[in-house]
């Protein structure tokens, strides 16, 4: 059985924010969710995640994800970990992490279980040339750690040791919790440190190694603004040189910017200022043009994106999107279709080899194929306290300048007149004129612009 403890109970006092450090964003992912990811890929069964500060908005933010515990008062790192109950009468092995790394790999993690067959702890060391203020790793002759100092308590040749303590440890279960009951906080904080349990295993004669991170900047952690920039650049290099490596084409890679679990096919072309995120699938052969968004989309193959916005929803294959169109809220676009400049799909369903070229908002509504809506087309449907749908059915042709009032269907291969507002479904062949009958009034236009220049 493998099991994982995430230490996420602080606020992060040096974020300057009333949001819980772990649910700041890292590619447009918060970091606990980077985490806990991560563990899961790399084999772990269990995982409770220790909050504290905000408690309410991680769990909310985690819902379904893990097991939550709840530290309060929080007395230190050992304290937090004692709060994982669930797990003291498991088998197996364990994993602590903290809830602040969100870049270490899966495969750093099931390195550190992998360790376990030889130890009976494991801490993940990191080399840095600059080691700052991070606590110190001291190993005795064999090669196993003899202690972990806090930067404050570090001596002068400490200081000047370069491995680093990351604060993620692996245990055998049962050695853990046994260790947790022999932690003492008769320190100057009153605090129960889990640093302490290195000295504690290795006088009952356990194992405690070192297990270094293959990437030092992997394991980096996040305490304010400036880390939390420093670790947006960090992953998503990582994420774009994988991508290119796979043979996804970017023009600038400084500046395209991909979510951890966004997928893509091949001869895929990213342009520069494109922003990938959630849990987005792009096919094959599709160009993705500046200033474009996606989140939780689905893109086809063979499909061109330029400058849109593309939220819950789906694209599919062959078609030409933009520039500025906008679709949300589980919008599907079928295959073959040219959507253009300006245009905003809420919950629709548009159907194969339609067009909407040009200033058109759709909402609610089920267009059939080869269906023309004209530029500055509105479903009207909303009345102020519900919404209602408009069905366009297949062949249709909507023209410029349209208001849609639902709950209405057009029928297939009819006709809503260009300036109609459509207040009644229209039969099957049939076309809808809607529009006050056009008045010329001889010699007035004249005179009216004659009066108000002399106005002037």
């Amino acid at each position: 059985m493998k099991n994982a403890i995430v230490l996420a109970a602080g606020k992060g006092t040096r974020m300057h924010s009333d949001t819980p450090k772990v649910l700041h964003m890292v590619c447009q992912k918060p970091m606990v969710a980077h985490i806990v990811d991560n563990l899961k890929a790399a084999g772990a069964e269990k995982i409770v995640t220790v909050v504290g500060y905000g408690h309410e908005m991680v769990e909310l933010a985690m819902e379904g994800q893990c097991e939550f515990a709840l530290q309060e008062p929080q007395l230190g790192s050992g304290h937090a970990v004692m709060m994982a109950a669930s797990l003291q009468n498991d088998d197996g092995l364990t994993l602590v992490v903290n809830g602040d790394c969100p870049c270490v790999r899966p495969e750093t993690y099931a390195m550190l279980y992998d360790a376990l067959g030889k130890c009976d702890m494991a801490v993940l060391t990191a080399h840095y040339d600059d080691a700052d203020m991070y606590g110190r790793v001291v190993r005795a002759c064999d090669g196993t750690i003899e202690k972990i100092v806090e930067y404050k308590d570090c001596t002068e040749d400490e200081k000047m040791i370069h491995d680093i303590n990351t604060g993620i440890y692996a245990f055998r279960n049962q050695e853990l919790f046994a260790g947790l009951k022999e932690l003492k906080n008769d320190n100057a904080q009153h605090e129960y440190y889990i640093t302490d349990l290195v000295e504690i295993l290795k006088a009952q004669g356990k194992i405690v190694k070192a297990i270094s991170a293959c990437d030092p900047e992997e394991a980096q952690g996040i305490n304010d603004c400036v880390q939390l920039a420093a670790a947006n650049r960090y992953l998503q290099n990582r994420i774009n040189t994988e991508w290119m490596q796979k043979g996804v084409t970017m023009i600038n890679p400084d500046s395209t910017y991909i979510g951890p679990d966004v997928t893509f096919g091949s001869d895929v072309i990213l342009y520069p200022n494109v922003y990938i995120y959630g849990k987005t699938e792009i096919g094959n052969h599709v160009t993705v043009y500046p200033q474009s968004l996606m989140v939780n989309a689905k893109i086809g193959s063979n499909t061109v994106i330029n400058a849109s916005e593309i939220t819950d929803s789906e694209v599919k294959n062959d078609c030409q999107i933009g520039p500025y169109a906008h679709f949300r809220m589980n919008s599907v676009i079928e295959d073959k279709n040219r959507i253009g400049n300006f245009v905003e799909f809420k919950n629709v369903k548009f159907g194969t080899d339609s067009r909407c070229a040009h200033l058109t908002y759709l909402g609610d509504s089920d267009i059939g194929s080869k269906v023309n809506i004209g530029c500055g087309v509105i479903t009207v449907n909303y009345d102020g306290g519900h919404k209602f749908h408009t069905t366009v059915k297949d062949g249709a042709f909507i023209g410029s300048n349209c208001n849609l009032i639902a709950p209405l269907t057009v029928g297939e291969n009819s006709v809503v007149a260009a300036g109609s507002t459509a207040t009644g479904d229209v039969p099957d062949g049939d076309m809808a004129i809607g529009r006050v009958r056009q008045i010329n009034k001889p010699g007035y236009g004249k005179e009216y612009l004659d009066r108000n220049r002399r106005k002037k």
